[in-house]
């Protein structure tokens, strides 16, 4: 049996209520996990407080701390954690985001504020916004975005998680770009 057919299995158990399922399928998607998280985080702020190891433990727990997800199989899997791995990091910028604004603290003086500074923090709250938008518009192109750009999935992955076609994916990743820099450039001007 392959990995990817192990993979699968162990989800499916999982999905069924086999506790040790989860177990078991840590160590195998590990190093995917990483590498998906090291993706998110070099769009990320140099000095981020989360490493890609951070990251990657605080997804997982948050996708095992709720019931399983309808999840497929292992591609899907990896779709479903990107996308959570991208709303770890939007919690970690909002809660900085509202420290920064003060968050109930003192107040921070001038020679403090070159620390704090983080231009990138409101690019990742508007992408953020921008894609909340548009799964309201239109849901898959939201899903090829996380996918491609979070998940660093492949057109051929991208397809095979989302049950369509690889053009489709290519066709849905041009608009969806289209759309997020049109949204992006608005929000700036």
């Amino acid at each position: 049996m392959s990995d990817q057919e192990n993979v699968t299995g162990l989800i499916r158990d999982w999905r069924a209520g086999d506790a040790s399922a989860v177990e078991q399928l840590m160590p195998m998607v590990y190093d995917e996990l990483r590498r998906i998280a090291q993706a998110h985080l070099r769009r990320e702020r140099q000095d981020h407080t989360l490493s890609s190891t951070a990251l990657v433990h605080e997804a997982f727990l948050n996708l095992v701390d709720q019931s399983p997800p309808a999840v497929s199989d292992r591609v899907h899997f990896f779709a479903i954690a990107s996308r959570v791995m991208r709303r770890v990091l939007v919690w970690h910028a909002r809660k900085r985001n509202a420290e920064k604004r003060g968050g109930g603290q003192r107040p921070v003086t001038l020679d403090e504020v070159a620390v704090l500074s983080d231009d990138r923090l409101d690019e990742v709250l508007a992408l953020d916004q921008a894609l909340d938008r548009l799964d309201a518009l239109d849901s898959r192109l939201c899903r090829v975005v996380e996918c491609r750009h979070f998940g660093g999935l492949t057109v051929s992955e991208t397809a095979e998680a989302l049950d369509v076609s690889a053009a489709t994916v290519k066709r849905d990743w041009r608009s969806a770009r289209a759309w997020l820099r049109r949204e992006l450039d608005g929000a700036a001007a």
